[in-house]
């Protein structure tokens, strides 16, 4: 069995800085308040009419990854893509990726574990790699959160936390037992599902709920399909 290990990482981040004390100018909080209970000093946030999504920004980082590796983005056999802020509702990012980086048609996999996303992301593609299925596995995680946070006071315990970004790694196969990632272990607690939770849209709070509140000619909310090119 072969072992996996880390041969170049990336990341970006958008240029758009937010202070504690910026958002103090929208919400009830403050600099002491936030840094006492996180840390936190400051954020990036996308800034409006940026071209800046979680699959832009993926694609940002996984190309210097790509290239701390010392590979070129046809070495990469398989893509993994950590994210709970896609896109689109589907297709996921890691195939838009493929086509931005201009690779070749290789598989591409999205994995919603939200803030364990990477780590679980990190993990699939060390047992890709592991099995001797795939040579150079790419894996991003991304997140662009600040266009769905709620800018008020009742979203203030949320919003102080998440910034917009992305990192992006390179595992390769290596046959050096000594070096390389030992073994991942995943768990889960179900029963606390709802206590971190965005729980629309989904199949139970849909299509009518939205357009009741929005445009009811948008058809941007139904599943669209070009059924002829799809089927040749």
């Amino acid at each position: 069995m072969y072992n996996s290990k880390i041969t170049g990482l990336g990341f970006y981040v958008p240029d758009n800085i937010v202070t504690n004390d910026d958002l103090a100018k929208m919400i009830d909080t403050n600099d002491e308040w936030i840094q006492e209970r996180t840390g936190i000093k400051e954020r990036r946030w996308i800034p409006e009419g940026s071209e800046d999504t979680s699959s832009v920004m993926g694609a940002k980082a996984a190309r210097i990854a790509i290239e701390r590796a010392g590979l070129t983005k046809d070495d990469i056999d398989f893509i993994v893509f950590a994210t709970l802020s896609p896109d689109f509702y589907f297709p996921g990012c890691g195939v838009q990726i493929q086509e931005m980086l201009d690779m070749r048609t290789v598989g591409a996999l999205d994995v919603r574990n939200q803030c364990s996303g990477f780590v679980y992301a990190l993990s699939v593609a060390d047992q890709f790699i592991k099995t001797g299925m795939y040579k150079n596995v790419l894996v991003v995680g991304s997140e662009f959160h600040s266009g769905g946070l709620d800018k008020t006071d009742r979203g203030r315990g949320v919003t102080v936390i998440f910034g917009d970004g992305a990192g992006a790694a390179v595992l390769s196969r290596t046959e050096d037992n000594n070096k390389g990632i030992l073994s991942t272990h995943l768990h889960s607690e179900g029963k606390h599902a709802k206590e971190l939770i965005v729980a629309a849209p989904s199949i139970k709070h849909w299509v009518p709920e939205i357009l009741a509140a929005n445009d009811e000619n948008d058809e941007s909310y139904f599943p669209y399909m070009n059924g002829t090119f799809v089927f040749k």
